[in-house]
């Protein structure tokens, strides 16, 4: 089956997200999702992967009511395949859509999704603002603590690794590892689009009432004692 190539599904993409904030996330899933397809040995199938993670929030900026909605709509009009927009509306399952994630790709998007959005907070909140360095006993913590990045559903998080039959632990774990292998990565594509990140709450299902508050980095606690000596 012939499929949109990633430069037409980026371009696409930017049709209906102008927001740097949006354009982000979908980097940051994009590359989750390629990181994952060779991680669980689909590294044939990587670039299809990561289409589907560039591609999952297209109709959230301009339709944030109708998320997962109007996506096949969108997703149509750009001559997607109709199995890239299975996979794309199957992130909404239970939250906006009754389409279940049936391929374990669309499992992995379920589940990272949201996740990424509190990964990239956490890293903010750290001295060095990056995932590279952050250690799973800090992502935990995070986590942990309802009040922070409250948009991020753990229910949702918790849900989708139940989803993979896997532990939420092996979910933080992958997922923290995706995004600090892909950080260069997903900057280097944004300081490509010339655009200005800021310090914004990434996206994702259920996320848009928290897209425009500012983390204070100054009033938040380090985790650890070597940190906040740095």
């Amino acid at each position: 089956m012939e499929h949109i190539s990633r430069n037409e599904a980026f371009e696409l993409l930017k049709k209906y997200n102008k927001d740097p904030f949006h354009i982000q996330h979908a980097l940051t899933v994009e590359a989750v999702m390629k990181w994952y397809a060779n991680e669980l040995g689909y590294g044939n199938d990587a670039q299809y992967w990561g289409i589907v993670g560039l591609l999952h929030d297209i109709d959230f900026e301009l339709y944030p009511e109708q998320h997962c909605i109007k996506a096949p709509e969108l997703l149509r009009e750009g001559g997607v395949s109709e199995d890239i927009i299975h996979g794309v509306v199957s992130h909404g399952y239970g939250i906006t859509v009754d389409i279940a994630p049936e391929h374990e790709m669309e499992k992995v998007l379920f589940a990272a999704d949201e996740l990424t959005g509190l990964i990239w907070a956490a890293a903010l909140m750290r001295p060095s603002k990056s995932t590279k360095d952050m250690e799973l006993k800090s992502l935990k913590k995070k986590y942990k603590s309802k009040g922070f990045a409250a948009g991020c559903s753990r229910e949702v998080i918790e849900r989708g690794a139940e989803q993979l039959g896997w532990e939420l632990e092996k979910l933080l774990t992958m997922t923290l590892a995706a995004m600090a292998a892909s950080e260069d990565y997903i900057n280097e594509e944004m300081e490509k689009e010339n655009v200005i990140i800021g310090k914004l709450i990434p996206a994702g299902t259920g996320l848009s009432k928290y897209k425009n508050i500012h983390i204070d980095t100054e009033k938040e606690e380090c985790d650890c004692e070597e940190e906040c000596n740095n």
